[in-house]
């Protein structure tokens, strides 16, 4: 009988040992974090990855949290039969006061596993609080043209920075990967189609204003090089024109110089090339004045065809 009991209590000894001995050790995966907790006090440092120890269940407990980036979607919901609009969280008033449908995708992962852990009951519900109050309070502040139109980006940007602190004061242990604005639209199909009637009106008049730009930039351009032509060639006519009246200047001053040293010479000189000017195709004689025999003459013709010699 005492055997029995002795070897009973061994058996009990055995397998107790060997619960406390396999609960005792774990492992921390590189994709995870690892928080030690003794009777409910976290350890502040977090465990590195590998194989650790621990005292058995309730003194310490560890508690694993993942290291992956997490979605979360607000004003839609993805299931296995595609995407539904969450109308009630998508729908908000803009700046002018049009309503729109805008959903987002908020990327998010746990940086600070303590604060994640006992900072608050429920981290990811206030995040997704603060991504309602981040986003409604950017499209509040906006037109509904920004919001359909070019203003996405600066949105999308301004949501990201307005999220990013509120986590950030909220110390719940997240930070922000990243946002993407998924869709932003009109609540009806009529309004929707409206809108994008005069969306492409205004495109379509940007357009006409920036064609009617370039032809006027193109006109200008070529006045601008007709101009230049113009005042480049009258300026040439002019610097030749001053020339020319250098010329007949110094042509004069040379005339005038033989004049007054040889008035006769100089004189019928002049007659005769006038003469040649106003008659080119007569021929001209000088004769003998004061001969009563043979005329003498001198063929002037042909001593100008001969090269003036």
């Amino acid at each position: 009988m005492k055997k029995m009991i002795t070897s009973v209590l061994i058996v009990i000894i055995v397998i107790i040992g060997f619960s406390v001995a396999t609960s005792s050790f774990y492992t921390v995966d590189q994709t995870e974090y690892a928080v030690l907790i003794t009777f409910g006090d976290p350890s502040a440092d977090i465990m590195t990855p590998g194989l650790k120890f621990k005292l058995p269940y309730p003194i310490q407990s560890v508690k694993k949290l993942s290291r992956e980036t997490f979605s979360l979607t607000f004003g839609y919901k993805e299931t296995r039969d595609g995407v539904i609009l969450q109308e009630n969280e998508a729908k908000m008033i803009t700046g002018d006061e049009n309503i729109i449908l805008a959903d987002i995708e908020i990327q998010w992962r746990i940086v600070d596993p303590i604060a994640f852990l006992y900072s608050t009951q429920d981290p990811v519900s206030i995040l997704y609080n603060a991504t309602s109050a981040s986003l409604r309070g950017v499209v509040g502040s906006s037109t509904v043209d920004e919001a359909l139109t070019d203003g996405r980006t600066r949105i999308m940007n301004d949501v990201r920075d307005n999220l990013t602190q509120l986590v950030e004061d909220y110390d719940i242990g997240i930070a922000i990967v990243n946002i993407n604005l998924q869709d932003v639209d009109l609540p009806t199909q009529e309004v929707s189609d409206a809108f994008k009637t005069v969306t492409s009106a205004r495109e379509e008049r940007i357009t006409k204003i920036n064609q009617a730009n370039r032809y006027r930039n193109e006109k200008i351009n070529t006045a601008e090089g007709t101009k230049e032509a113009l005042i480049s060639r009258a300026e040439g006519q002019k610097v030749a024109k001053i020339e020319q009246a250098r010329g007949d200047v110094a042509r004069f001053d040379a005339i005038y110089s033989e004049y007054v040293n040889n008035k006769n010479v100089t004189s019928q000189r002049l007659i005769i090339e006038t003469l040649q000017q106003v008659l080119p195709d007569a021929k001209v004689y000088i004769m003998e004045e004061g001969s009563n025999s043979t005329i003498k003459y001198l063929p002037l013709d042909g001593i100008t065809r001969g090269g003036g010699n």
